[in-house]
């Protein structure tokens, strides 16, 4: 209840016992006129005095709600002490990870407790108060929207290699939860929680069947958005965050958060004829931390994702929009992922963790990686025996990952508002596919107790440095009936991308030739179905006389 209707409801309630004061006493004028003054003589003591006592336990009653009208209203007025309670407290201790740079005067503070003498109100404590204190709280951290969604999805693979080891019919959930709250003018957080495998960076899909354990449930997003209104083209977001790059998930999947920080220049042209926008992101994005171990340099050195991406928008006829975009992705020092891989795959007997993975990627990855191993062996009598215990060293990458990404979007609006289409194409090129070959450090020399043994999972070739993605995409996923089919066609060659972070719902990340087919539809308002058929198989020799691996997902998502 807001203050306003606070006030009317007591306003109402003294309106009312006046009424019922002024009836009383008119009722007690009224049978003395209408009666003998005989009858009024022979009224008792004791049924005066009743009456006596009632009256004033109603002016009591009406001085009370007076007095909680003046506290409410003490309450309202700036600068008075705000309400203290057990909610406002859960709710300040929720904020802290939601809004860590809210300055102090941002948001109230908690008033000081109170004295043991004074009168504590009759509400306190009570589900009404306690929202009404949630509410005020909430207020001073600014508006607070909450969205999320469930989504139930029945995911069968078949065919594939010819040994079945993709063959497959799992059942999965996947369940999100957002927090968005404007801080004022210039800043906005957010705060995003997600299922999902922790060790997983692209997807969210939690498999079900686990012999009922729980599900983990983590943090997902995490981040300040400042728009100074000094110069409004600027947006700097800081945390984990949302792509502000365009992009398809040719090279960046959509449930990967990237972390560090962003800014966007933005430049409407809304007077220009042809050229309606034009703005430029920049990206610096940590991605692992790794620790020399040398005997001149522990140091700890921060592996890093810069980028940058122009985008322009371009109305080329009445219906028609094209929207351009032409980015570079740098990874420095990518081999930190390759060292993550190798660790995670590794079978050490000897500890106890085995299995436990410090990246998983959902496939083999298919980007070509040296590794180094160290096997133990005994010595006994002049000749060596393993012991069986093996540990990885040192992995590394053939490639170095400088993406040049190219994407043009057309939408074509068809008069029907049901009914856009929209054709979606994306080229990547790995312009240093291959440069870290000469970079791959040379086994260590053999150990009376240790042998190394250095492996490649597949040769280094830079022609294989390229990626496609063709997109066509009819209809709307809007309001209730609405529906929307597309169709995409995907062929990314082994050292294009980082097959760790693209569309982890293909066959492979990359070396595939994928076809994607899907269909949506809006059953209800907030009520999603999906179809979406994924045929993919491995390029070259991998693929060759291997049968397509067909892979069906079944969708049913709630959103709110």
């Amino acid at each position: 209840m807001t203050h306003r209707g606070r006030h009317d409801y007591f306003a109402t309630l003294l309106f009312a016992v006046s009424v019922f004061l002024s009836g009383v006493a008119g009722t007690a004028v009224a049978e003395e006129a209408a009666q003998p003054s005989a009858d009024a003589s022979t009224l008792s003591a004791t049924e005066n005095s009743q009456l006596r006592s009632e009256l004033e336990q109603l002016k009591q009653l009406v001085q009370q709600q007076q007095s909680r009208i003046n506290a409410l209203e003490r309450q309202q007025t700036p600068g008075g002490p705000p309400p203290h309670d057990d909610q406002t407290d859960m709710l300040s201790s929720f904020g802290a990870p939601l809004d860590p740079g809210l300055p102090a005067s941002g948001a109230p503070q908690p008033g000081p407790p109170q004295a043991a003498g004074l009168q504590t109100p009759q509400n306190a404590g009570s589900s009404d108060e306690r929202i009404r204190n949630l509410e005020r709280r909430m207020q001073g951290l600014g508006p607070i929207s909450i969205s999320g969604d469930i989504r139930l999805r029945e995911d069968p693979l078949f065919n594939g290699p010819p040994d079945g080891s993709m063959d497959r019919a799992r059942a999965s959930v996947r369940a999100r939860l957002n927090f968005l709250a404007d801080l004022g003018e210039q800043f906005q957080a957010g705060l995003s929680l997600a299922s999902g495998d922790v060790n997983n960076p692209i997807s969210t899909s939690q498999t079900l069947g686990v012999f009922y354990t729980r599900k983990a449930f983590a943090l997902d997003q995490a981040f300040i958005t400042y728009k100074p209104s000094e110069f409004k083209p600027l947006t700097v977001t800081a945390g984990k965050f949302r792509y502000p790059w365009y992009n398809t998930e040719l090279t960046w999947d959509k449930d990967l958060n990237p972390e560090g920080a962003a800014e966007t220049f933005a430049f409407p042209l809304e007077n220009i004829p042809v050229l309606k926008r034009i703005a430029v992101v920049g990206i610096q994005s940590p991605f692992a931390e790794d620790a020399y171990n040398s005997p001149t340099t522990k140091n700890i050195v921060q592996s890093m994702m810069y980028g940058a991406q122009l985008q322009t928008t371009w109305q080329l006829f009445a219906r028609l929009k094209l929207s351009a975009y032409s980015g570079y992705f740098d990874f420095q020092n990518a081999d930190a992922i390759a060292l993550a891989i190798a660790r995670a795959s590794s079978k050490n007997p000897t500890t106890p963790w085995s299995g436990s993975l410090p990246l998983n990627s959902g496939s083999t990855d298919q980007n070509s990686i040296t590794t180094t191993t160290a096997a133990n062996i005994v010595t006994i009598n002049g000749k060596a025996f393993p012991t069986g215990v093996t540990n990885i060293t040192n992995a590394q990458f053939g490639s170095k990952f400088g993406l040049f990404d190219t994407i043009a979007r057309f939408d074509w609006d068809t008069g029907n508002a049901k009914y856009p289409v929209t054709f979606i194409g994306d080229y990547v090129q790995n312009t240093r596919a291959c440069a870290n070959v000469s970079n791959i450090q040379h086994p260590p020399a053999n150990t009376a107790s240790l042998v190394f043994v250095q492996t490649t999972n597949f040769p280094c070739n830079s022609d294989q440095r390229r990626g496609y993605w063709l997109e066509g995409r009819v209809g709307r996923l809007i309001e209730k009936h609405d529906w929307q089919m597309g169709y995409t066609r995907i062929f990314v060659e082994r050292e294009a991308v980082l097959s760790n972070f693209n569309y982890s719902e293909m066959y492979q990340g990359t070396n595939v030739s994928e076809h994607r087919f899907d269909a949506f539809y809006m059953f209800q308002r907030n009520v999603q179905l999906g179809f979406t058929a994924l045929i993919g198989k491995p390029l070259g020799l991998q693929g060759l006389g291997q049968p397509w691996l067909e892979r069906l997902q079944f969708d049913a998502i709630y959103i709110f």
